[in-house]
């Protein structure tokens, strides 16, 4: 048996393909060479699996995406109330590059655009800027979960035109918000934004965040939970630029844009998710890459406004058990089925296939399905059939049946668990 999870997000990835608006970032020289055609997505639970789509082993610079793992940097180095004194959280609602500073402090308005992403790599602790850029990389990789790479061309590329950023830096030394070369700060950012990632590597990056502070596969953590809250909640407000209202009431999630082409999301407590594709809308995001994660925010049930409780593990028991004759493997679920729980589910099934032909699963304490757990749950249905199983419910309030696979079958389904003990193997 093979998870369903691929098979879907090359459904997200297909249902995008057709969108050739927006275009590439043709001021950054290594930027306008990229291939507008590129699309990739990945999704990291807090327990580590990661499934991808698309062209997903790509590797592309983290640009802006780099922002909100600075400034958790940044906190945990200096503390929160010192670096609020050299960054502000408001919305600035003007483009990432603008010089959005405010009235008599001259703080950046938050760190999610360039002036406040220059403050706050400005206060990484470090002995010299090498240090400074050394400790960024280090703890980018961290979270990645492996030694990530710079992309030395691409760096000289943006340090070429950035007479901008070089400007906000001035800007900010000369109001006190740094207090070292502006030239090195600014230099410093471009180096972050310039290291190489690939969609698993931020999805792994946002489930982190997802996790708490500790990053999924390795298990360390890297930030404290209150970092988090705060890193997540500017990401909310601040971390798709002017775009951030719409951004929240359509997809609803904290998220981070980068004009690679990149966005990040995180979804606390069950996944970190990343999409990539290079055209660029009228704010700086990704065009393919907004609609994925609009179609994954109104699949999965994503937006943090609704009024849905917190995912679970949706397996309560694996057991065997006798129904007429022969061996059962019953899995029983508990809670509610969304795209965490029921994937947990499904990956159990995949790393230890039932050795039964009968395989039961028991709804009886299953609260509600979201829409893409159902479809989850058919296609998964659909090949442990294909596999030789015969798959039954025990599903008393129709929480799931009748679940229709594509040939046209259903499962069977009864009202409990005795009645298939008792009556035998349907």
């Amino acid at each position: 048996m093979k998870s369903p999870v691929p098979d879907y997000l090359q459904a997200v990835i297909d249902s995008v393909r057709s969108l050739t608006g927006g275009a590439v970032a043709d001021y950054i020289p290594e930027l306008a060479g990229a291939n507008p055609e590129r699309l990739a997505i990945a999704i990291a639970t807090v327990e580590g699996a990661v499934y991808v789509a698309g062209d997903s082993k790509e590797r592309f610079s983290i640009q802006s995406m780099s922002k909100p793992f600075t400034y958790a940097l940044a906190i945990a180095d200096r503390g929160l109330a010192e670096v609020a004194q050299h960054i502000d959280v408001e919305p600035s609602g003007e483009a990432f590059n603008e010089i959005s500073l405010e009235t008599g402090t001259g703080r950046p308005r938050n760190p999610m655009i360039n002036a406040g992403a220059i403050a706050a790599h400005s206060l990484i602790a470090a002995d010299s800027a090498a240090q400074r850029d050394a400790r960024v990389h280090d703890f980018y990789s961290r979270f990645a979960g492996r030694e990530l790479a710079l992309d030395a061309e691409l760096m000289q590329s943006e340090q070429s035109t950035g007479d901008r950023n070089l400007a906000l830096g001035h800007l900010l030394k000369s109001f006190g918000v740094i207090d070292q070369d502006p030239v090195a700060a600014v230099n410093g950012y471009i180096r972050q934004c310039s290291l190489t990632v690939d969609v698993a590597d931020l999805a792994l990056m946002a489930a982190t965040l997802a996790n708490g502070g500790v990053q999924p596969v390795t298990g360390e953590r890297l930030v404290d939970p209150l970092i988090v809250r705060q890193v997540l909640s500017v990401m909310t407000t601040c971390g798709m630029y002017d775009a951030a209202g719409d951004w929240l009431t359509t997809v609803g999630i904290p998220a981070k844009s980068g004009v690679s082409g990149g966005i990040i999301g995180v979804l606390p407590g069950q996944v970190g998710i990343a999409v990539f594709s290079p055209r660029l809308d009228s704010h700086g995001n990704s065009v393919r890459g907004v609609a994925m994660m609009e179609r994954l925010s109104r699949d999965m049930n994503l937006h943090i406004m609704d009024a849905a409780r917190p995912a679970r593990s949706a397996m309560r028991s694996r057991r065997r058990v006798r129904a007429g004759g022969e061996n059962a493997t019953v899995f029983e679920l508990q809670g509610d089925l969304v795209f965490v729980s029921t994937e947990a589910l499904i990956r159990n099934a995949v790393d230890n296939p039932p050795d039964t032909e009968l395989v039961v699963f028991d709804l009886s304490r299953v609260d509600e399905i979201t829409d893409v757990a159902r479809r989850m749950s058919i296609a998964a249905t659909e090949r442990l059939k294909a596999d030789g199983k015969r798959v039954v419910l025990v599903d008393p309030r129709k929480i799931i049946a009748p679940l229709t696979l594509p040939d046209g079958t259903s499962p069977a389904t009864l009202d409990s668990l005795e009645e298939l003990e008792a009556g035998g193997s349907p």
